[in-house]
Parts: structure tokens; C-alpha cells; sequence
């Protein structure tokens, strides 16, 4: 994470691009990254995605003519915003269903550029050891925007804890579940605070970056994981449309996509991030 420029929880009034999805902030940008004579800067979640983009920067980018420039937010919002207004160039943290509902709820117009991998979202307690031992009314934390809140109850659909009524896909609420057996209550937060409820909830669903930046291992210490096959939660580099044929975006695509960096996702994250190509 060298040489990023860390943003924080803090700055988000961005007028009418407000979205109370994931999490949190940024600092101002100097300078404008639309010059495409310039350094590609790419927003993106530090973990793992601002590890990947500095793997490519440090190991490869360099001998491919490309300058490149990581800015790592801890929000799934403000990398958006970022991208549609040209504070930066690229953006990569992201997946398909949330990128169809933030365009839609925000009228940004962000297209995906190349799928790189997958975070498999996870079921965490520090107080059970398997999601059967998840006690009648025990409170479960899930992400509160509508993405996720949705892809965790289908998570716990999957292992049947709950069921859901077919076909909300993922517009999918608590007000959607059908069946409950364990009685189990749900408490909604920003995406990027459910790791740090574990002491406070019975269990948590967490996103698969920010259960890697609380030290959690999503192939050992999930209580159940995502299924990879046929998983549509890819992460990919995205750009503001009409931006996907700059050389750079170009150039980074080959570049993410090459056996490097597949074997530096396998090496370095065990099977918690798994490489989509």
C-alpha cells in the first residue's frame, strides 16, 4: 500500500451522488486525472484490491510503459463518485449487482472494463463455531446497502438458516424472509463496520475485503462461504463510459489479467480472494 494516498470516513457531500451504501469518504484530489498523457489513477479498497494494483505498479507496470497511480478509499460510494466526475481515472473494488444499482439510484454512468476476482462473502462469529450452533433469536449483522444486505440473506438462504421469497434477487430485505426457524434477528450496518461489530452481534455476514483487513481468513474462519461457481459478485476495473478505450485502461486490463497477478492473488491470499480469469 506504499505510496497510495490513504482516504478516510469523512467527506461525502458530494450533492446528489449521496448514497447510503457501504461506507466512507475521501480526501480532495489536487489536480484533475482526465490527461491521458498522464498517470492512470485508479480508485480502489485497500484490501484487496489497492495490494493488487500495487503488485501490478511495483512488479509490472513499469516494463509496460505504464505509469500508475493507486488511491485507496474505505468506502464503496466516494471511488464512484470519483470516476463519474473525473477525479480519477479508473476504479476498481466493485461487482456487477452493485454497479447496475448504484447507476441507477445515482445516474452515474460507470461500465465494467475486465473481471479480476472474487471475494467470496463469508458468515463470521467470535462466539459459535458453525452457523448450527447459532442459538434461537441470536442477532446476525448484515451490510445495510441493498447489494449486499441482499447477496448475505441469500448467503444464509443457501445454507438454510432462513428462506426468502423466489425471485427478489437483489432487492432482497429481512421483510422478504419467508422462514426463520432460529428466530434470528438482524442488525443492518455499513458494510465496513461489520467486522468490528463481531463482539457486539451473535454472528456477522462480511464482505470479503473487509474481512481480510480484520485478519479474518475467509477459507478457514467463515462459519459458511460463498460458492465461486457460477458467482456473478465478480470484482472488476471499471471506467466512466466512453473511457474504456484509453491505452492505459487498455494497458492495466492485460496487465491484471496476467499469470503475475493470478499467481500473486494464489500465492498471497490462499483461496480468501480467488482470481476470476
Amino acid at each position: 500500500m506504499r505510496n497510495t494516498a490513504k482516504l478516510t470516513t469523512a467527506v461525502l457531500a458530494v450533492g446528489a451522488l449521496t448514497l447510503g451504501l457501504s461506507a466512507c469518504g475521501s480526501d480532495k484530489d489536487s489536480g484533475s486525472a482526465s490527461d491521458a498523457g498522464g498517470p492512470l489513477v485508479v480508485a480502489a479498497s485497500p484490501t484487496p484490491h489497492a495490494e493488487i494494483l500495487n503488485f501490478v505498479k511495483d512488479k509490472l507496470a513499469k516494463k509496460a510503459g505504464l505509469d500508475l497511480e493507486v488511491k485507496e478509499f474505505t468506502d464503496y460510494v466516494t471511488p464512484n463518485t470519483a470516476t463519474e466526475d473525473g477525479s480519477v481515472d479508473a476504479n476498481y473494488f466493485q461487482n456487477q449487482p452493485y454497479l447496475d444499482d448504484f447507476n441507477k439510484k445515482n445516474g452515474t454512468h460507470i461500465v465494467p472494463v475486465v473481471t479480476v476476482h472474487l471475494e467470496p462473502l463469508g458468515l463470521y462469529s467470535h462466539k459459535v463455531k458453525s452457523a448450527d450452533a447459532l442459538k434461537s433469536g441470536a442477532t446476525v449483522a448484515v451490510p445495510n446497502d441493498s447489494v449486499n444486505e441482499a447477496r448475505a440473506l441469500k448467503l444464509l438462504a443457501a445454507n438454510k438458516l432462513i428462506t426468502i421469497k423466489d425471485g427478489v434477487g437483489n432487492d432482497a430485505t429481512p421483510a422478504d424472509i419467508t422462514a426463520n426457524p432460529k428466530k434470528l434477528k438482524f442488525k443492518e450496518l455499513e458494510a465496513a463496520q461489520t467486522p468490528r461489530s463481531l463482539d457486539d452481534v451473535d454472528a456477522a455476514v462480511i464482505n470479503g475485503n473487509y474481512a481480510i483487513e480484520a485478519d479474518l481468513k475467509p477459507a478457514s474462519d467463515a462459519l459458511v462461504l460463498e460458492s465461486a461457481t457460477d458467482n456473478p459478485y465478480g470484482n472488476f476495473l471499471a471506467v466512466k463510459d466512453g473511457h474504456k478505450d484509453d491505452p492505459r485502461v487498455k494497458k492495466l486490463a492485460e496487465l491484471l489479467t496476467s499469470a503475475e497477478v493470478k499467481k500473486f492473488i494464489q500465492d498471497k491470499y490462499d483461496g480468501s480472494v480467488i482470481a476470476s480469469f
